[in-house]
């Protein structure tokens, strides 16, 4: 079997990361018939350029499927602080999947699951045999890294890249891939909405994770920690155990995705036409 190099793309953020970053100058970009394009012709630029600078072989592009999901059965709390996503930018969650199905690549995303857990699942399953490389700019899918599975974090810009892999991973985070659930079950994740361990911030929970190496170890040896980390834990057990599974991406989703699906291999005729119809004139020498 030939090895190939798999992209796994999180489509909602690059989506709004690129609705937001034309939106904030009230640029929203509309076509002749009043349809707002600005964050479908960003998530093009952006995914164009990570195609060219990573050269995979087959992509797919992951979507969060609404905003109810198993962890806001498991929370209801979770992911709460966030907005309604703004009016320009609704229209463009169907429209952009239906610019990258004229790549002839896989759309995927399933009811009751986040995008992260999609990404999870195909990641493991093609990292058998293959190299993958996740495209996102999450932090959480950085405890998806393994031997054979990279993740190109975006940073601000378009073209600028940090990849986290096996190699280079504990000397750019001081902790393993495997024991980032541990610090966000400690120290719970403000934009995701839990809390983690009431008065146990980033610092504390870091040195705890170093020192102990889990969360079960901290918890066998809690009466040789500081009194008032002590407190915090004991008082706040549950949420504790909560938020790191809030944290867990699910591998275990219930999708496959053939990869003869994914090739990237597209029909230039057929993006201009679809370039041609949204107005993206500037966009036709990219592809």
């Amino acid at each position: 079997m030939n090895k190939h190099q798999i992209m796994l793309v999180d489509g909602m953020a690059l989506l709004f990361r690129g609705f937001f970053a034309t939106a904030f100058r009230g640029n929203f970009m509309k076509t002749s018939e009043g349809i707002p394009t600005n964050g479908v012709y960003q998530f093009l630029r952006y995914f164009l350029d990570a195609v060219k600078t990573f050269t995979p072989t087959h992509v797919i592009c992951c979507w969060d499927m609404g905003s109810k999901t198993f962890r806001t059965e498991m929370y209801a709390d979770y992911k709460a602080n966030r907005d309604e996503p703004p009016k320009e930018l609704i229209p463009q969650f169907d429209l952009v999947k239906e610019v990258v199905d004229s790549f002839d690549i896989a759309n995927i995303g399933i009811e009751n699951f986040e995008a992260d857990d999609c990404i999870g699942t195909l990641a493991k399953l093609y990292a058998e045999a293959h190299e993958v490389l996740i495209l996102t700019g999450d932090q959480d899918i950085l405890q998806l890294v393994d031997e054979r599975i990279q993740v190109a974090i975006m940073k601000k810009g378009q073209g600028n890249y940090e990849v986290y892999n096996e190699t280079n991973f504990y000397e750019k985070k001081g902790i393993s891939p495997n024991q980032i659930v541990d610090l966000k079950g400690l120290m719970g994740d403000a934009s995701d909405n839990y809390p983690g361990v009431k008065g146990i911030g980033e610092k504390t929970a870091m040195k705890l994770i170093q020192a102990h190496g889990s969360i079960e170890n901290i918890l066998e040896k809690i009466d040789e920690l500081p009194k008032g980390v002590q407190t915090k834990i004991k008082m706040n057990i549950d949420m504790l155990h909560l938020s790191r599974r809030l944290a867990t991406i699910n591998c275990n989703v219930p999708i496959r995705c053939e990869l003869d699906h994914t090739l990237w291999n597209y029909d230039r005729g057929k993006i201009i036409n679809t370039f041609k119809t949204l107005e993206f004139k500037n966009l036709e020498k990219l592809v």
